[in-house]
């Protein structure tokens, strides 16, 4: 699993009253972002949910299947981009 992560530091998650925050995106996938998390503690508990993002087929891990530490502070749950976008804007 280790090689099928890319970790990735950003510069912002725009979460500065959250921090700190982490987040999981992959392709065909909901986002999910967390904040308030405790730097010193969480560090396990972000792999463990990363195992389960990328065993998920949609990208969603309930609160009940996360790590308890991350059964709260999240801050966003993003719907994946359609496969296939359907725009003509040079008619518009």
């Amino acid at each position: 699993m280790r090689s099928s992560f890319v970790i990735q530091p950003v510069e912002c998650l725009s979460a500065c009253k959250r921090p700190c925050a982490v987040a999981l995106a992959a392709p065909n996938k909901t986002t999910l972002m967390f904040g308030d998390l405790p730097p010193l503690e969480s560090a396990a508990a972000v792999l463990q949910l990363a195992s389960q993002y990328y065993n998920s087929t949609d990208g969603i891990v309930t609160r009940q299947e996360r790590p308890e530490i991350l059964q709260k502070g999240i801050l966003a749950r993003i719907p994946p981009f359609p496969q296939e976008r359907q725009c003509n804007y040079e008619n518009d």
